[in-house]
């Protein structure tokens, strides 16, 4: 039996409270980027006072033919309820919806800024092809934005505080093994310094058939951390924060496994997608 898990986009009611090609040295400068892995996304309005459920973006990817993307959660766009989580069956925005960043100052959100549109997402590529597996429509979760060719020259692949990635992870790690993230969350109050987090993986979730891991931080992802990036002890691109998971650790999360996931996309698109490497190397000590 699976565990209970959540999806961790940040909807209103959570809180209820195209193309240019880009090469590595036409990345803008990591300091000045204003896209890039870890920054808040908005699918669908500006703002989560708009409408649009918040998440963090992943990691950057290119194609063959040099588009530039970034990734989030499939489930970003979901147009289900919050406890839908199965792809094959949960309805998502469609292709094309346009996606903006901001950043929260104090408390409110602000540079709302159209970065691209939905291109890309596992949960309307499964409904397409009447994908069967059920590990596959419960685990793969990846989305990609199609960065405008306004915004090209705004992107760099660096994952902030860590920097990396410096490839892509060849295998879930084993049991134990450190695992880094950076979650952008608007549930933090713009306290960055709670955005990096570190911790170990719990290996494959159990009949996730390696779809997915659980991984312990401190702190945990939350909503709003939906979609973010994980590197394994290497620096390499691992995963794609989906969940929150009640069993084997309270607040364990569910990781995605990117190459699973990206190996999905390419079969699906025929884009021929690789993440593109930081240009900061991965240090676990910053």
């Amino acid at each position: 039996m699976k565990p209970p898990k959540l999806p961790l986009a940040l909807s209103v009611v959570a809180l209820a409270f195209f193309s240019l090609g880009a090469s590595a040295a036409a990345w803008a400068p990591a300091g000045s980027a204003t896209i890039h892995p870890g920054v808040m996304t908005f699918t669908g309005a500006p703002s989560f006072l708009a409408g649009a459920g918040q998440c963090t973006a992943n990691f950057v990817f290119t194609d063959a033919s040099g588009n530039v993307y970034l990734g989030q959660a499939a489930h970003c766009s979901s147009t289900g309820g919050d406890t839908e989580t199965n792809g094959c069956g949960t309805h998502s925005l469609a292709l094309g919806t346009p996606i903006y960043s901001g950043e929260l100052v104090h408390g409110v959100i602000e540079n709302g800024t159209l970065i691209g549109t939905l291109a890309y997402n596992s949960w309307i590529a499964m409904q397409a092809k009447k994908e069967s597996d059920p590990n596959t429509c419960a685990f793969n979760d990846l989305a990609l934005i199609k960065i405008a060719s306004s915004q090209v020259a705004n992107v760099n692949p660096t994952v902030p505080f860590w920097g990396g990635p410096d490839g892509l992870a060849s295998a879930v790690p084993s049991t134990g093994s450190q695992v880094f993230s950076y979650g952008n969350s608007v549930l933090r109050g713009g306290v960055s310094v709670l955005s990096p987090k570190t911790g170990v993986t719990l290996g494959d979730l159990e009949e996730s058939g390696g779809w997915s891991e659980e991984v312990y931080t401190v702190s945990p992802g939350i909503p709003g951390d939906s979609g973010s990036a994980y590197m394994d002890a290497s620096g390499n691109a691992l995963g794609v924060l989906s969940t929150v998971e009640f069993a084997p650790l309270p607040a364990a999360n569910g990781v995605g496994t990117l190459p699973k996931e990206l190996a999905y996309a390419n079969a699906a698109t025929g884009l021929g997608l690789q993440v593109a490497d930081g240009t900061t190397p991965f240090s676990a000590v910053p």
